[in-house]
């Protein structure tokens, strides 16, 4: 195979893999993070979030992974992202109209991926 071939076949392969994510924003919360919808008092860590109405399946989504990476601004805030992805697990449950994203990350998982000055970012999400 041609070195042509391989590259056009690598960058083919990167735009699948990267076109099968869904897109929405995320926003984040702050501790504690107990108690939460799916686990009551018990604690699960701390990279973890809350679905919105988006995923959320009446519970459904409890237990859940979930790899998200911040792709841009959801505000005026300039290049939020640090360029990392995290894996969280679904908690908690974000209900209309108090949730602003279609995640909500804990804090720590948001800072994993973008400052925390953005307070929502746009994000790409799918199941780990």
């Amino acid at each position: 195979m041609s070195s042509y071939h391989l590259l056009f076949s690598l960058i083919l392969a990167i735009f699948v893999v990267n076109s099968s994510a869904n897109q929405g924003t995320a926003t984040y919360y702050a501790p504690p993070y107990t108690p939460s919808a799916c686990y009551g008092n018990q604690n699960e860590g701390v990279m973890i979030a809350g679905a919105s109405d988006v995923f959320w399946d009446d519970r459904g989504a409890c237990g859940s992974s979930y790899k998200v990476r911040c792709i841009g601004a959801a505000n005026d805030v300039p290049h939020p992202c640090t360029g990392a992805e995290v894996v969280v697990k679904i908690v908690d449950y974000c209900p209309p109209p108090f949730c602003n994203g279609t995640i909500n990350l804990s804090q720590d998982a948001f800072r994993a991926i973008a400052l925390l000055k953005a307070g929502k970012i746009m994000v790409s999400y799918d199941r780990a």
